[in-house]
């Protein structure tokens, strides 16, 4: 076994610039198979992607009325509640009761609030 292996490693060596020389495109055309494999590459993860945005399509579609209406509804009131919250980061996660109503428990440690408070800039 020790016998073979330096002839072995001395055949790939041997045998390496040719296979070398074969398998290397011309230095222009290796852009342009670079550019095509990124090409198909993403071609295939849009085809992996199109049944699952054709769902949400079809989810949107369907959600969109009953958004709008809650945002007729209760947009008014929502507004209401953020003209009263100073920061969101001064309050615990929302509690809901087993009635539904929902509590907003402000943080101990969170400053005193006051109504002529600034609402802190909000960037969408």
């Amino acid at each position: 076994m020790k016998q073979i292996a330096p002839l072995a490693f001395a055949a790939a060596m041997l045998a390496a610039p040719a296979i070398a020389q074969i398998d290397e495109p011309p230095e222009d055309e290796g852009s342009g198979l670079m550019q095509r494999g990124a090409e198909l590459f993403f071609e295939g993860i849009m085809g992996e992607m199109e049944p699952a945005i054709e769902d949400f399509r079809a989810f949107a579609k369907a959600a969109e009325p009953h958004l709008r209406a809650l945002l007729s509804e209760m947009g008014p009131a929502l507004m209401q509640v953020l003209d009263r919250i100073d920061d969101i980061a001064n309050y615990e996660a929302p509690e809901i009761l087993d009635n539904g109503d929902i509590i907003l428990r402000r943080k101990r440690e969170a400053p005193e609030f006051t109504p002529d408070m600034d609402a802190p800039e909000i960037e969408i």
